[in-house]
C-alpha cells in the first residue's frame, strides 16, 4: 500500500498576527541599542566635534584670508597665502627639514624601539628596571628634554665634547652648522620617542605565537633566520600601527626644537613646517599665512597616510 507523506516546508511558517509582534520586539530591540550606543559614543563624539573637526576646518577658512591675531579685521585673500608660501625663498628649506627629520626620526624610533624590545624581551637579571629606564623619558615633556640635551651637545662643555676630545675626534659646533643641529633635534626626539614604540613592540612579541618558536626551534633554524622567518612576519600589524602614529608624531614636533635652537641656526637652518606655523602665526602675526601651512601639512601627512593603508591593504591580499 502505497502511502503518501505530505510535504513539509522548509522555511517555518508564521501567522500574521505572530509575525507583526515579532517585527515590532525586533524594532524596538533595535532601538535599545542605538540608544545605548549613541549615549557611549556621544561624549567622545562632541569632544572631537570641538576640539579636532571644528579647529581643523577654522583653519582651512581662516588660510583664505589676510589676519593679524591682534586685530579683529580680517582681509579675504582667497589663495594668495599659499602662493606665498609656494613661491617663498625659504619654503625649500623648510620642506627638506620637515621631510629629513620626519625620515630620519620615524626609521630610528622603530629600528631602536624593536631592537630594545627584542633584546628585553628575553630572560635578564633586572630586565624590570631596564624596561621602566627606557620608557621613562616617553613621559617627561619634551621641552624638558630640550633643555636637558643643551648641556650634553654643547660644544665646550658638553659630554658629546668630553667622549669626542678622548678620541681626539673634532667637536662640530652642533648649534652654528645647519645639518649637525638638525642631527641634535633627530637624536633627541629619537632618545625622547623609543620607550613608545618600544612598549607596543614589546606587547606584541609576549602575544605572539608561541608554536611557532617552538617549531622553528625544533628545526633548529638559526637565531636570525628565527627573527626575520617567523617572529618579524607576526609583528606586520603592530609595524604598521606604529609607522602611522609615530608618522604623525614626529610631523608635530615642537617643543624639542623650540626649546633647542628656535628654529635655528641661520633662520631656517632646523625649521619645520610646524614650528613654521607657530612662528608666523604667533611671531610675525601673520595667522593667515600659518593656518595656510598648516593646512598644506595637513594635507600632505593624510596623502602620506593613505598610500600608507593602501599600501598594507596591498601586502594583506
Amino acid at each position: 500500500m502505497n502511502t503518501t507523506i505530505p510535504a513539509v516546508s522548509a522555511e517555518p511558517t508564521i501567522s500574521e498576527g505572530s509575525s507583526a509582534t515579532y517585527k515590532k520586539k525586533r524594532a524596538k530591540i533595535d532601538w535599545k541599542q542605538v540608544g545605548l550606543a549613541t549615549l557611549l559614543i556621544a561624549p567622545n563624539l562632541i569632544l572631537l566635534i570641538l576640539f579636532t573637526y571644528r579647529p581643523l576646518i577654522d583653519n582651512i577658512r581662516i588660510s583664505f584670508y589676510n589676519w593679524n591675531i591682534s586685530s579683529p579685521n580680517m582681509t579675504f585673500v582667497g589663495l594668495q597665502n599659499y602662493i606665498s608660501w609656494f613661491k617663498a625663498p625659504e619654503t625649500p628649506q623648510v620642506v627638506w627639514n620637515t621631510f629629513v627629520f620626519t625620515f630620519f626620526a620615524v626609521a630610528g624610533s622603530m629600528v631602536i624601539g624593536l631592537l630594545l624590545a627584542v633584546l628585553l624581551d628575553q630572560k635578564l637579571v633586572g630586565r624590570a628596571a631596564v624596561r621602566s629606564m627606557v620608557f621613562a623619558p616617553y613621559v617627561i615633556a619634551g621641552a624638558a628634554i630640550g633643555v636637558a640635551f643643551q648641556f650634553v651637545f654643547d660644544p665646550r662643555y658638553g659630554l658629546i665634547q668630553h667622549f669626542l676630545t678622548l678620541l681626539h675626534i673634532p667637536v662640530p659646533n652642533f648649534y652654528q652648522q645647519p645639518g649637525w643641529a638638525l642631527f641634535m633635534i633627530t637624536v633627541t626626539y629619537i632618545w625622547k620617542n623609543v620607550g613608545y614604540v618600544f612598549v607596543i613592540y614589546l606587547a606584541a612579541l609576549q602575544s605572539r605565537r608561541a608554536d611557532l618558536d617552538e617549531a622553528s626551534e625544533i628545526d633548529g633554524t638559526p637565531p636570525v633566520r628565527h627573527f626575520f622567518r617567523v617572529v618579524l612576519p607576526q609583528l606586520r600589524g603592530t609595524t604598521f600601527f606604529l609607522s602611522i602614529t609615530v608618522l604623525l608624531n614626529s610631523f608635530q614636533v615642537f617643543d624639542i626644537i623650540n626649546a633647542m635652537t628656535r628654529g635655528g641656526p641661520f633662520t631656517y637652518g632646523t625649521t619645520t613646517m610646524v614650528f613654521q606655523v607657530y612662528t608666523e602665526t604667533f611671531v610675525n602675526n601673520r595667522a593667515g599665512y600659518g593656518a595656510a601651512v598648516a593646512t598644506i601639512m595637513f594635507l600632505v601627512v593624510l596623502i602620506i597616510t593613505v598610500a600608507q593603508i593602501k599600501m598594507q591593504e596591498r601586502l594583506d591580499k
